[in-house]
């Protein structure tokens, strides 16, 4: 932090404190409500394995394709490829505690992620991004400088985009030094693993002193994938079956040790268990172990060892087989069975009190934890308690049960299994999960649930209680709308029974539900189930429930950000401004404050109104769409421009660098840049997802009024004050062309579907079409009384509807025929349209969007 002089010591400490509170800040958004830092799953990892066996993966040092990776500075991808239960994962936990510190202590960095499937908040590739920039930071704070402010608390889109672009720069850094990543299971990466194996290849072009592990299964989608890396090693597991048969022996002998130091073996029965387990284990670190931890159980005792050793069969899925059997016998059977459903089908692990509201146990059992401790004992060569949670012991025993075999030998097991767990299939486990959730929400929902008491207390500062009541929903709030949907076989309309009870909950339960939401900080996803139940029931014939759901998203999209913020205010903002014929409004309406005499008057529906966006201080002089219209630019008198998802309300970037207003805001055909033109007389070339300014063009003696890209993206327009237009090629900020020919104002400019014409509109009331190739006027078309501020071409599609605003700004107009009137509030500074949604931007500084069905 650079020194000001005459500061002081006092406030030079200050703003050290408001830098590092700032970045701080920053740190924290990268991770959302439930942080899982990846030095902590590591460590997690490593216990749950019963720790990491020196012995079991020092071999991969002196392994050739290791060394070579190692050693040869062209040689920068090492992929350790193997089948399930061969020690991937804690080969690469030994790798990494091998390698720390050599490589910190010479001022490099060591990022690493594990992939797990069986979570959604690490089984896809935004949070392999969250935890290798998590760690990269914690290593060199100053990289913190290329992470933007707004670190994208969801993860969506927009958040790989930002947070891809933003390790790349961090990867580009002229003073990073040799930086190591690691990803461990590729293949239990489930959402965009193309993505990311994309990523990982384009990595290696970026700086020569990064270099790569990952691990997988043997996959062909892998395979593909990374066979673009031309100087790569691969070390595969199956191919070192030597090496891997020495460190499965070795594992082998840590275990049998620890048996007989348990069970008091004698010399001749620690012989016998370990020629057993070596004979049988194939080169498998997993069946080695789910062995083991049965002959560590309290029932079996030292002369039963033998007898129930032969038991055990060779290959993981033949044991996995004959444990579902041995537990098909135990007397907690139909237990163990709806267990194991239903840690098959939730989203994530769930933890067992959460345990108890999703399955069906008797009261005997759900009183006592250490019960509910032994019945996931009993189902221990499937499932483990880490911390009160319950995991899956390995992806594999997962996919066994869901009967998903890799191998066609395996099938027939895996049937067996699956058709005893599942019976009915797993649309029936989603449906009683789902079922089973609404009963329990409904029993445990209830306004000022936290007794927080102010209708204003703001989310940053609510605290569970000692004695949570969500405690035992968490997961049902968030995910009971996904296990409604993975109920329905085909996605076929719901049945009666069902509807009724969605339509109860939200009639009676649906505010309650929104105020737990945000005291979970899930209000993102509650956004995303509302709108996943709307659409849901669209199809379906009961037109009281749709009604009722289509209002409740209504009302979510129009009040959910502010009970994001204070979870109250859905009784209070939310119940007060809802329409008059709002159903929610009216199923609670002795909800509403009291404390309220008189009401303010309000609209009597919802209107073609989604969402208003408020952010800017001051005009807001132009509005864009991105062409897949999941984001909207905003440029305002305020000098800024902010980067909005239209969805949600939410800003994703304000990028700041212009000196004076933002006249016109314009993305590429692509998405991937954004043009903003001034009255700093300058444009400027951004990169949307990272807030970066790419270029500034300089070239216009005035203010720059109207900026617009060429469909190929090769060309850049801008209309000024100063009566030329200029095209530019927006890459290297050479202008092209300036053309001139108005006599006064360029005030709009715009390009032909084909690139091939140009059209300018003009303060002089003509409309220029020029040759942007050439620089050739072409036309002049005359006619209009005063300036001409708009311009565009028409796209020949007859069939199209085509929504604009009307000449005096007072109408939305669909295909030249006024559809809504604009109160004087809502009348426009400038608009946007993006197929059937208008923006529109206010001279208060707000931007709103009007949405249109086909059938307007």
């Amino acid at each position: 932090m650079p020194i000001l002089y005459g500061e002081g010591k006092e406030k030079a400490f200050d703003r050290l404190q408001e830098k590092i509170d700032k970045n701080s800040h920053r740190l924290a958004k990268l991770w959302p409500a439930d942080p899982r830092d990846p030095r902590h799953e590591k460590e997690r990892i490593e216990l749950a394995k019963g720790g990491l066996l020196a012995d079991a993966y020092r071999w991969v040092f002196d392994n050739p394709d290791f060394k070579r990776w190692r050693q040869l500075s062209e040689s920068r991808l090492l992929w350790i490829k193997g089948d399930p239960g061969k020690g991937k994962t804690m080969l690469l936990c030994g790798i990494i505690n091998e390698l720390e510190r050599p490589i910190t202590v010479n001022g490099g960095n060591l990022a690493y992620f594990f992939c797990q499937a069986t979570d959604s908040r690490i089984n896809n590739a935004t949070s392999v991004l969250r935890g290798l920039l998590y760690l990269l930071v914690q290593q060199q704070p100053r990289l913190l400088s290329h992470l933007p402010e707004n670190a994208y608390p969801s993860d969506d889109v927009m958040a790989w985009i930002v947070l891809s672009k933003t390790l790349i720069k961090m990867l580009e850094d002229p003073n990073l030094k040799v930086t190591y990543l690691v990803i461990d299971a590729l293949d239990e990466c489930l959402i965009d693993q193309q993505k990311l194996l994309s990523l990982i290849v384009q990595i290696l072009f970026v700086s020569a002193r990064v270099k790569l592990v990952v691990s997988s299964r043997n996959l062909v989608q892998i395979e593909e994938q990374l066979a673009g890396v031309a100087q790569q090693a691969r070390l595969s597991l199956e191919l070192n079956a030597e090496s891997v048969t020495a460190a499965v022996e070795a594992f082998i002998r840590h275990k049998v040790l620890c048996l007989s130091q348990l069970k008091q073996y004698d010399s001749t029965m620690e012989n016998f268990i370990r020629d057993y387990l070596s004979s049988n284990a194939n080169g498998t670190f997993l069946w080695v172990a789910l062995v083991c931890q049965a002959l560590a159980d309290p029932d079996v005792q030292e002369w039963h060892t033998r007898e129930v050793l032969h038991t055990f069969p060779p290959g993981l899925d033949d044991l996995y087989l004959r444990m579902v059997r041995y537990i098909k016998k135990s007397k907690d059977r139909l237990h163990c069975k709806r267990i194991l459903a239903v840690i098959s089908v939730v989203q994530r692990p769930i933890n067992l009190r959460e345990l108890t509201t999703l399955v069906e146990l008797t009261d005997s059992i759900t009183s006592y934890r250490e019960r509910l401790e032994k019945l996931i004992a009993i189902c221990g060569s499937f499932l483990a308690l880490r911390e009160q949670s319950i995991y899956f012991v390995h992806q594999s025993a997962k996919d066994f049960l869901l009967g998903k075999a890799d191998l066609e030998t395996s099938r027939e097991a895996c049937q067996e299994a699956f058709s005893w767990v599942f019976p009915q299939g797993t649309e029936d486990i989603h449906h009683i999960i789902f079922s089973r959730s609404l009963n329990a929400m409904s029993l445990v929902l209830r306004r000022d649930i936290y007794n927080l008491k102010a209708p204003g207390f703001p989310i940053d500062k609510v605290q569970p209680p000692p004695s949570d009541p969500l405690a035992t929903v968490r997961y049902l709030c968030v995910f009971w709308v996904d296990h409604l949907c993975n109920s329905i076989p085909n996605k076929d309309t719901p049945q009666r029974n069902t509807l009724d009870s969605v339509q109860t909950f939200v009639e009676q339960k649906y505010l309650y539900w929104l105020e737990a939401l945000s005291l979970l900080r899930a209000m993102p996803d509650g956004v995303i189930a509302i709108t996943q139940l709307n659409g849901l029931l669209t199809y379906t014939d009961n037109s009281q429930l749709t009604k009722l759901v289509s209002d409740a998203y209504r009302f979510t999209l129009a009040y959910g950000w502010v009970v994001k913020q204070a979870p109250l205010q859905a009784y209070v903002l939310a119940l007060v401004f809802a329409p008059a014929s709002s159903l929610v409004k009216a199923k609670f309406r002795a909800e509403e404050p009291g404390w309220i005499s008189t009401k303010p008057a309000v609209e009597g529906d919802w209107n073609a109104c989604l969402q208003t966006l408020e952010g800017h201080s001051d005009w807001v002089w132009s509005v864009a769409f991105s062409p897949d219209g999941q984001r909207l630019a905003s440029g305002s008198e305020d000098q800024t421009i902010k980067i909005w998802d239209p969805a949600s309300s939410q800003c994703l970037q304000t990028l700041e660098g212009h000196s004076r207003r933002v006249q016109s805001v314009a993305f590429s055909p692509d998405g991937q840049r954004l043009a903003s033109g001034s009255d700093d007389r300058t444009i400027k070339i951004w990169d949307p997802a990272s807030g970066q300014c790419l270029q500034t063009l300089e070239g216009h003696s005035h203010w720059v009024q109207s900026v617009a890209f060429s469909p190929d993206g090769q060309r850049l327009a801008s209309g000024s004050v100063d009566q030329t237009i200029k095209i530019w090629d927006p890459a290297s900020g050479q202008c092209l062309q300036t053309l001139e020919g108005h006599s006064h104002w360029v005030q709009s400019v715009a390009f032909s579907p084909d690139g091939q014409r140009l059209a300018s509109g003009s303060g002089d009331q003509t409309i220029k079409i020029w040759d942007p190739a050439s620089g050739q006027c072409l036309q002049t078309l005359e006619g209009h009384s005063d300036r001409v501020q708009s311009v565009a071409f028409s796209l020949d599609d007859p069939g199209r509807q085509t929504y604009s605003l009307g000449r005096d700004q007072t109408w939305i107009i669909r295909n030249g025929q006024n559809i809504i009137w604009l109160p004087p509030e809502y009348r426009p500074s400038c608009s946007a349209v993006q197929g059937q949604m208008v923006s529109i931007g206010c001279t208060s500084g707000k931007v709103f969007t009007v949405g249109f069905s086909c059938n307007v």
